[in-house]
């Protein structure tokens, strides 16, 4: 039972106590003790006493705290003869003056040493050997080589002779209490700072809006926290039920000021004779000549130029090396007609009529030659029947029809 009282109160610290059990070892100690000074006398009984009932309470003792020892190493004892025995040995080990602690057997001697050099400095007179053993101290303390002893030997000398001053030293009166000023201002209807910072927080907005009903949300948040009561400009306007402040209005958006035009740099003239087909109107873009750019594949129109019918066009025209443009026929200027030579086979000036077709009788079948001369110029080969469909916007058959129309021109060719 001992043994489960001592483990349910030990500690990490304390050993724990036995409880009523310890109490009865050392009452069957006191009672056992009885018989042996009636049977021994004063002395017998006393020696009696002390080997038997008495080592035998503590012998128990010793057995109960060993357990606890084994299971916590750093746990005391908090028994009464464990209390007394600690006791003892630290006012022995300061009388001695051993009660510091890990210091070597050198340094114990140096802090003795220092000691008498303070004992002896401060007294008024010294005779031969009282100046014999100062010296002697001093030198036993290494007060000249070492720095930190040397400091301490200084402080300790200076203590002891300006001791008589504290005597006549001004001291404060414990008994005199200053009266701190408050760190906050003073509150409003007579309510101090610490009974108004332990309300609530609306109810504390409330008191101070009532001695202050001209001030706005803004002003009362920031004087409430002067009091030392932080609250929100949205606490003190629900507190107040001032509702929310007005929108602002809104800015209106900035218009940006129109940006200068910039000046744009003059489009080189074109080619003489070079955009005879291109018609005159919509954006024409000059590209410079690159060397990847073949002397067959560059024409003076390209295919999207026959596309008379979109609102919207967008020409582009590669100049022609020097080399090429003499190989290339120049076209007639407007307004003036001229002739054809006899040896050219351009499908596109004035095709014969196909039989049982009169000469510009449908303007679709001259869209249609302009076109398949212009893809016969690019690639080699008569325009397919999708490209006759993208171009001409018409239907499968009618460009398949078309197709077949234009079979004769090309046999011709």
């Amino acid at each position: 039972m001992a043994r489960a009282n001592k483990a349910a109160t030990a500690t990490d610290t304390e050993a724990g106590t036995p409880g009523v059990p310890g109490v009865l070892v050392w009452v069957i100690t006191g009672v056992q003790i009885i018989p042996c000074y009636a049977e021994s006398g004063l002395i017998g009984g006393t020696v009696r006493a002390v080997i038997g009932p008495v080592m035998a309470g503590l012998l128990w003792h010793l057995a109960m705290g060993l357990e606890i020892r084994v299971a916590r190493p750093a746990a005391l004892s908090t028994g009464l003869p464990a209390l007394i025995g600690r006791e003892l040995r630290e006012r022995l080990l300061s009388y001695l003056g051993l009660a510091t602690r890990d210091r070597t057997a050198e340094q114990i001697t140096r802090d003795r040493a220092t000691a008498r050099a303070v004992r002896l400095g401060a007294r008024r007179r010294l005779g031969p050997w009282g100046r014999a053993r100062l010296a002697a101290a001093v030198s036993r303390a290494q007060a000249g080589t070492n720095a930190t002893q040397r400091h301490r030997l200084l402080q300790d000398l200076a203590a002891r002779r300006t001791s008589g001053e504290l005597r006549t030293m001004a001291l404060p009166s414990p008994w005199v209490v200053d009266l701190v000023p408050e760190p906050y201002p003073a509150t409003p209807l007579g309510v101090t700072g610490a009974q108004l910072r332990a309300m609530d927080p609306l109810a504390a907005v409330r008191q101070v809006h009532a001695a202050r009903p001209g001030a706005t949300p803004a002003e009362l948040a920031a004087l409430l926290t002067e009091y030392g009561v932080p609250v929100s400009e949205a606490q003190v306007r629900v507190a107040t039920r001032a509702g929310n402040p007005p929108a602002a209005p809104r800015a209106p958006h900035p218009v940006a000021a129109p940006a200068e035009r910039p000046e744009l740099a003059a489009v080189p003239d074109p080619l003489p004779g070079a955009d005879a087909e291109v018609p005159g109107s919509g954006l024409h873009l000059y590209l410079a000549p690159m060397p990847e750019v073949h002397p067959e594949v560059a024409a003076p129109a390209p295919v999207s130029a026959a596309r008379v019918d979109r609102p919207r066009r967008v020409h582009a025209q590669v100049p022609l090396p020097d080399w090429a443009r003499w190989m290339t026929p120049r076209p007639p200027d407007h307004g003036e007609q001229a002739d054809p030579p006899a040896t050219s086979h351009d499908p596109t000036d004035n095709p014969e009529p196909l039989p049982g077709d009169p000469a510009g009788s449908d303007p679709l079948l001259d869209r249609a030659r302009k076109v398949n001369a212009a893809y016969l110029d690019l690639h080699g080969r008569p325009a397919p029947v999708a490209v006759l469909k993208s171009m001409l916007r018409i239907g499968q058959d009618k460009a398949q029809q078309l197709r077949d129309q234009l079979q004769p021109d090309r046999r011709t060719a």
